[in-house]
């Protein structure tokens, strides 16, 4: 055998090793089934109900008008998620477009939730419709937002991450006021495929196999976008009109899926992923493995799912299943991704303008957090308008409440500094990094396993849970040194998992998930006088204990040699200083949740007013952080009196517009 034949023999077996995968895959999706089956009459019968129900037998109806259209409907809308992915990631040169990932999917899931509530009758007209709007609603934004840089990769997905996080808190504002309306909703949302007839797979079958059609037309033209654009344009391709129509399609399959189905995580970033990992090299082969593989996923997710169901403590939808799942496979994909040269450009924190008397303007931010403690204690809407109360019994409810949120504000603000100063990273914040969402995960799973957690066993756990994604952000980066977009990559990720156990515990029904709810919103009015004491004693003591790696603080921007130069143990230094970050950020999160943006905010504002200096930051980001979270929480009690909107949402909603704002500007 000459050494020529033996390539050929083995370039065929590489691109039959694909396809051979996938089979594989259908036999596990087969075998799945033929083991959900067995306790429903077996393959035999329900093939048979697949065509007609038998009269009088039970179990052939339950199989023709939900077990079969269920398997329908997770084959197409897996497949029709996958294929939005591919076009996503084809005219966008990014592989980690996804519907999911650049907003397209929470937006399409606000748009139903408000329309549901305030205008139904949209719902009449067409749900996908509905879906439709708010999905491009979002994508707009998301594009708006990274046109300046040329829609640059890693800038396209940060603005996604934002304005999921965006939508994510006006979703939640409307979840908290109208609960019971929405409940049924919320399960949906989460991705859930049980059916109660052919109807929903009816509808959604032309408009994916119209979609498939589409995306096959656009071939030719799709393909000459892996030529850079210049080459591309002199082709006589219409960039501008084939980049729209393409995402017009993505959109449209993806708000169609979302309308049926709801929310379903990462089929629309794995499976495209999965099939260039593999091999799979043209852009026809790739749509059809691509859309072949999202289909077998969802469907052999929700088949064991189905298995599992009995053994399950509570319901799961498949949505959020395969959320939870595909949260590790980004983690495994971003060591492999090439992201080119187009991360935002990054500086070192502590450059910017010197004020001239720091010490001077600390004492001005202190004064005016003063102002606005007392303006937030007595001043205000009551039952006579607005009007200034010094009843005691007003304050002594206020005070709790404004001092817990001075305090998480401290304490995320200090937080965000040493994170931004650790990683040279002026992005890095506990929210975008994950390690909120990793605090949060370990919070809630201690509220459910352990019978009735004290503040220390909470504290101890949000702790655990920070100092667990932090060792995801180090371990999985530690490699490419800390570069700012790998980190923020791995942040979106851990925030996805988040999102998926966060929709699993609202999903599944138990009463503490209410508590759960208004935790995770960021509400401090259940905080009473000895929670608010005891997070204030924390960022006392924390902040304090901040002012001694100072020196360290301002060296380590300077980079790893200078600072082995300078004598700094750089593992040492790092080790201390992130399990600091995770203990500070424990704290505030067990107060205000996992949203809020001030982790990002206050270090900027700081540095913006004269802060230049690691120590000065500290101090001036933990008095902005406060400023910050005592407005937001005065502005929830005020915004829609009497009804309230959590601190945490609305220092969210400004911490997200000054990161739109920061986007805009690279």
């Amino acid at each position: 055998m000459t050494p020529s034949s033996t390539l050929a023999r083995r370039a065929a077996g590489a691109r039959l090793a694909p396809w051979l995968g996938l089979v594989l895959l259908g036999l596990l999706m087969l075998g799945l089934a033929l083991v959900t089956l067995a306790g429903q009459g077996g393959a035999a019968a329900a093939w048979r109900a697949l065509f007609a129900v038998t009269p009088g037998d039970t179990a052939s109806l339950v199989l023709h008008y939900a077990w079969w259209p269920r398997l329908a409907m997770a084959l197409l809308a897996g497949g029709g998620l996958a294929l939005a992915g591919v076009l996503m990631q084809q005219v966008l040169r990014n592989p980690l477009a996804a519907p999911t990932t650049l907003g397209v999917a929470s937006g399409a899931n606000l748009a139903l939730m408000a329309a549901s509530l305030m205008a139904p009758g949209l719902l009449v007209l067409g749900r996908e419709w509905v879906a439709l709007a708010g999905g491009a609603l979002a994508m707009g934004l998301v594009m708006a937002l990274a046109w300046r840089r040329r829609l640059a990769p890693l800038v396209v997905v940060l603005a996604g991450l934002v304005v999921n996080l965006y939508v994510g808190a006006l979703a939640l504002v409307l979840l908290l006021f109208h609960q019971e309306e929405l409940k049924g909703l919320l399960i949906w949302g989460a991705g859930a495929l049980a059916q109660d007839g052919w109807g929903d797979a009816a509808f959604l079958a032309p408009r994916l196999a119209l979609g498939l059609l589409a995306a096959l037309a656009l071939l030719r033209p799709l393909r000459l976008l892996e030529l850079d654009d210049a080459s591309a344009t002199s082709l006589g391709v219409s960039l501008k009109h084939l980049r729209l129509a393409a995402l017009g399609l993505a959109i449209f399959l993806t708000a169609s899926v979302i309308s049926v189905v709801g929310i379903v995580g990462f089929i629309g970033l794995a499976a495209p992923n999965l099939v260039r990992l593999a091999g799979v090299r043209g852009l026809a082969a790739r749509l059809l493995a691509a859309t072949l593989l999202g289909a077998l996923l969802l469907a052999t997710t929700d088949l064991l799912l189905q298995g599992a169901g009995p053994w399950l403590p509570t319901l799961i939808p498949t949505g959020a299943a395969t959320a939870a799942l595909g949260a590790p496979l980004l983690l495994w994909l971003i060591p492999r991704l090439r992201l080119g040269d187009n991360a935002p450009p990054t500086a070192a924190p502590g450059l910017g303008p010197r004020h001239p008397a720091p010490a001077r303007l600390a004492g001005g931010l202190a004064l005016a957090l003063v102002v606005a403690l007392v303006v937030a204690l007595c001043w205000g809407q009551g039952a006579q308008g607005w009007q200034w109360l010094t009843r005691w019994d007003v304050l002594e409810w206020r005070l709790p409440r404004l001092a817990a949120a001075a305090a998480s504000g401290v304490l995320l603000a200090l937080a965000g500094t040493l994170l931004q100063r650790l990683t040279a990273n002026p992005m890095a914040s506990p929210e975008l990094l994950g390690i909120s969402g990793g605090s949060a995960m370990a919070l809630m799973a201690a509220i459910f396993l352990l019978p009735a957690p004290g503040n220390l066993a909470l504290v101890a756990a949000g702790t655990l849970g920070a100092l667990a994604s932090l060792a995801v952000l180090v371990g999985i980066n530690r490699r490419g040194g800390l570069r700012p977009e790998r980190l923020l990559l791995t942040g979106v990720a851990i925030t996805a998992l988040f999102d998926a156990v966060r929709a699993m515990v609202l999903a599944g029904g138990d009463p503490r998930g209410q508590l759960i709810l208004a935790w995770l919103s960021g509400s401090t009015y259940y905080v009473d006088a000895g929670s608010a004491l005891a997070v204030s004693f924390l960022a006392l003591l924390l902040g304090l204990a901040t002012l001694p790696f100072a020196r360290w603080l301002d060296i380590l921007p300077l980079g790893a040699a200078s600072s082995q130069a300078l004598g700094i143990r750089l593992n040492r230094a790092r080790l201390s200083l992130l399990l600091l970050v995770a203990l500070l950020t424990a704290c505030a999160t067990l107060v205000v949740g996992p949203l809020s943006f001030v982790g990002l905010l206050a270090p900027h504002l700081a540095r913006l007013l004269g802060f230049a200096r690691a120590r000065g930051q500290l101090v001036g980001a933990a008095l902005l952080g406060a400023l910050l979270m005592v407005l937001a929480d005065w502005l929830g009690r005020q915004l829609l009196f009497p009804d309230e909107i959590p601190a945490g949402i609305v220092a969210s909603l400004i911490g997200g517009s000054y990161f739109i704002w920061r986007l805009r500007r690279l």
